[in-house]
């Protein structure tokens, strides 16, 4: 072989350590979960409970069911976002603790 096949070749390096690794949460999934579970509670507030069919005291205001569902869901998703999350912290609490150890490899290649 002469020297320029060998230039167009990367030289690479190996290196190998030991890793903890734990399980975590998405708390996204957790956030999402709570919000739809804020929105069904709002769904059944609503419809159980049937205040719309007078005035209100503090604003005079007769209010439908779409509007008073509306309110409702102000107060209960972001109830449900924060129980989701409350619950993903827990979880990552009881299930963090557990880790392992692997093996990890580092590869690096440096282009000649």
């Amino acid at each position: 072989m002469d020297n320029s096949s060998m230039s167009e070749i990367p030289a690479a390096r190996r290196d190998a350590d030991v890793a903890n690794v734990r399980r975590a949460p998405k708390y996204s999934v957790f956030a999402g979960l709570g919000a739809a579970v804020g929105i069904l509670a709002a769904l059944i507030l609503s419809t159980v409970f049937d205040g719309s069919g007078e005035a209100s005291p503090f604003t005079k205001v007769m209010y439908s069911p779409s509007q008073a569902f509306g309110f409702i869901m102000l107060w209960c998703v972001p109830a449900g976002v924060l129980l989701g999350m409350l619950v993903a912290l827990v979880l990552d609490w009881t299930i963090g603790r557990r880790t392992r150890e692997v093996r990890v490899a580092h590869e690096q290649v440096d282009e000649a």
